[in-house]
């Protein structure tokens, strides 16, 4: 992608006028999404993403620009803005590089590129049909397919010269159901760092299908959830999005270097249950949030942010880590070479525990069953959340008695996590889009189901 000449010609410009570190960061990605609506395929769009950003540090000052023309000259010219906006003096030298590939290509089994779009609208007319034979109810059914190949090449004055490929592919499903008078959707959304064998070996359009139907048509039925303070059991999967946003972003260098998290200057505190352990993973092969190397150019890590309660690391990105005097943690994320990276989450759940998931709902006594978690918003500086919950059940005695609609889980990410008295045994992720100031990347989250033992419960209508 660019010749190694070149990146030195760059990376000296970028440092001439008293930098102590530049980066090149180049992609070139093609992306393909199909969107089928009410049984018609509605869009079949291709798109290529070509460009660069240089990025210069002077202490914990960094300057970022970036262009689509990745020329010599181009390159050079983003260099010249850059180094124009650090005046000290005479800069760093660039070291020789150690060139390497982080790309496995073994992992990719049939390249998204190489299949014919017509194989992808199989995939979508296959799940718009099983959910609509689910339910008579069912009246609308969205289906949309993603795929990106992306090539990286991250190059600095450190010595760093490493080339990567990114393959991601996703199913989306939404159904709403209808009695007439009004209506309720479901969802479900699989997707890993996979080309098309996803489909051969994870996802199933018509079970994704299915299961999108199912919430809708159980929540068309379902009573208005009660409001009030009790405890709550959270399945697995998408329910890790409750650490994720309330906790998780406040691990992140983003706001702990500024002092502005809840859990600043806390390393080696106990700031959830003993029986929480959560981690953040960017090794898991062929995961939605896995990465070979982030976006820095540094191997990503499995990093146990919490340990039995205990904060024992932060998610650290090179310029966070200057900020805080700390090792960068292989987390440093960004949307595309227009944004510069930044501290973010991969693949982050809490881990598997030793208790029984009936036993939970079955000693819980009068509570709330949440299925299926939702958006929400998250304030990191408090803590403080409010998430929906898209599919949830009543609990009478210990026992789960009805569905229940329009509910939403309200705390501090800080209280709810000393509140958890049990962790099952079964871990599961799911697969979301997670959005700060270097942009939008793909995330997973994840947990077995844990029960809290008190959250504010705000009620539907």
């Amino acid at each position: 992608m660019l010749d190694q000449n070149i990146a030195r010609e760059v990376l000296a410009e970028a440092v001439h006028t008293g930098g102590d570190f530049a980066e090149i960061f180049m992609e070139d990605r093609i992306n393909h999404n199909l969107s089928l609506r009410s049984g018609e395929l509605e869009q079949v769009n291709s798109q290529r993403l070509h460009g660069a950003g240089v990025r210069v540090f002077n202490g914990t000052k960094a300057i970022y620009v970036y262009t689509n023309d990745t020329s010599r000259e181009g390159l050079l010219r983003c260099a010249e803005q850059a180094a124009a906006a650090i005046r000290s003096g005479k800069g760093t030298s660039p070291v020789g590089f150690s060139s390497w590939s982080a790309a496995r290509p073994e992992e990719i089994r049939r390249m998204p590129t190489d299949v014919k779009a017509a194989a992808k609208a199989e995939k979508l007319r296959a799940a718009d049909a099983a959910a609509r034979q689910y339910s008579p109810e069912i009246k609308q059914v969205i289906c949309d397919y993603s795929d990106s190949v992306q090539d990286v090449l991250i190059a600095n004055t450190e010595g760093v010269f490493v080339t990567d490929q990114r393959v991601y592919s996703r199913l989306r499903v939404s159904a709403v159901a209808s009695n007439g008078s009004e209506n309720q959707s479901g969802s479900d959304s699989p997707g890993a760092s996979m080309g098309f064998e996803l489909f051969d070996e994870r996802v199933d359009p018509e079970r994704s299908a299915r299961i999108a139907a199912d919430t809708a048509v159980t929540m068309l039925h379902a009573p208005a959830c009660p409001a009030g303070v009790m405890p709550v059991c959270i399945d697995n999967g998408f329910g890790g999005v409750i650490f994720h946003e309330a906790c998780g972003h406040a691990l992140e260098a983003t706001s702990v270097a500024f002092g502005t998290s809840v859990f600043s200057g806390k390393l080696g505190q106990q700031i959830a249950s003993p029986l929480v352990t959560a981690v953040d993973d960017g090794t898991i092969m062929n995961e939605w949030g896995s990465l070979h190397v982030d976006d820095e150019g540094m191997p990503t890590t499995k990093l146990v942010l919490i340990k039995n309660g205990i904060l024992t690391n932060y998610m650290i990105d090179k310029l966070g880590g200057r900020r805080m005097n700390m090792a960068p943690t292989g987390s440093g994320r960004r949307q595309s070479y227009a944004f510069a990276p930044t501290s973010r989450m991969r693949n982050t759940y809490i881990a598997a525990g030793n208790d029984d998931n009936d036993e939970m709902i079955a000693t819980m006594g009068d509570g709330l069953y949440a299925k299926k978690m939702g958006g929400g918003s998250v304030n990191p500086a408090t803590g403080e959340f409010n998430f929906a919950v898209n599919e949830g059940y009543l609990v009478k005695d210990g026992k789960i008695v009805h569905p229940v609609r329009g509910a939403s889980l309200i705390g501090r990410g800080n209280e709810i996590l000393m509140r958890v008295d049990r962790v099952g045994r079964n871990m599961t992720m799911a697969q979301g889009m997670c959005g700060s100031i270097s942009g939008s990347i793909p995330t997973n989250v994840g947990e077995p189901m844990i029960r809290v033992t008190s959250i504010t419960v705000g009620g539907g209508k």
